[in-house]
């Protein structure tokens, strides 16, 4: 089977510019039929993400959903997952830490969120999609561009080196790039898509209890996050540095 190494740089980049104006469908099951189980959603169950898996379910694309669970997820999201996989008769698998919160606590620093956000995510986090995207060619975001200027330049399609000992890629598939937040919710209320209750009160961007708040009209969609800190990300679609 072809893996994302054997893909040329180029003939991605080409392949992402022919997807723009492709349904997102087409995009899942050109991943499914290219890498099979070894392409996989994962999710947060953002708008975006939701989309995406009722994209593929409708479609019949059997992609396998994963999502981490940090240990510090508001209950809220915890029970969306619930409804979310009897709504799609889907199984949904939750990547862990390592460190049980508590154990952190001891181990490191206790509300390391505060003191070293960045670490806390490292840990909580991308630790535990680096071992997920070891075993995967291809990872399906529901990364959008008009979710922050940080966002603007993604591309369907992108290419990254991940273990470079190993000489292993991964090709990260991003359908709804070009989706605007407004058709993204008004896709899920068509659909009676499940969806996290915080998003009536102001959250637009849901991650761990902690470090996520509800925002005002006109703000970024990410400017809940991390309130305080220089940050607008967790590390997850950034660690692996610039695409290929």
């Amino acid at each position: 089977m072809p893996t994302a190494l054997t893909l040329n740089p180029s003939e991605i980049r080409s392949l992402s510019a022919e997807f723009e104006s492709a349904p997102p469908a087409e995009m899942l099951r050109w991943a499914f039929e290219l890498f099979g189980n070894e392409a996989a959603i994962g999710t947060s169950f953002q708008g975006a993400g939701l989309v995406t898996i009722h994209q593929a379910v409708t479609a019949g694309i059997p992609l396998p959903v994963f999502t981490i669970d940090t240990g510090l997820l508001f209950e809220e999201t915890l029970e969306l997952k619930t409804r979310l996989e009897r709504f799609f008769g889907i199984v949904i698998e939750s990547l862990v830490p390592e460190l049980s919160v508590e154990q952190q606590a001891h181990e490191i620093a206790p509300d390391l969120w505060i003191s070293n956000p960045d670490l806390c995510c490292t840990l909580r986090k991308v630790e535990p999609l680096q071992k997920k995207l070891g075993r995967l060619e291809a990872w399906i975001t529901g990364l959008r561009r008009d979710q922050s200027a940080g966002r603007s330049k993604t591309q369907i399609l992108e290419l990254y080196q991940f273990d470079r000992l190993r000489e292993k890629n991964i090709l990260k598939v991003n359908p709804l790039a070009r989706w605007s937040r407004v058709e993204v919710w008004d896709y899920i209320r068509l659909h009676g898509i499940p969806y996290n209750p915080l998003v009536d009160r102001g959250f637009r961007s849901i991650g761990c209890y902690p470090c996520t708040r509800a925002v005002i009209s006109g703000q970024d969609e990410r400017a809940g996050r991390w309130t305080g800190f220089d940050k607008t990300e967790c590390g997850i679609h950034t660690f692996l540095g610039e695409n290929i």
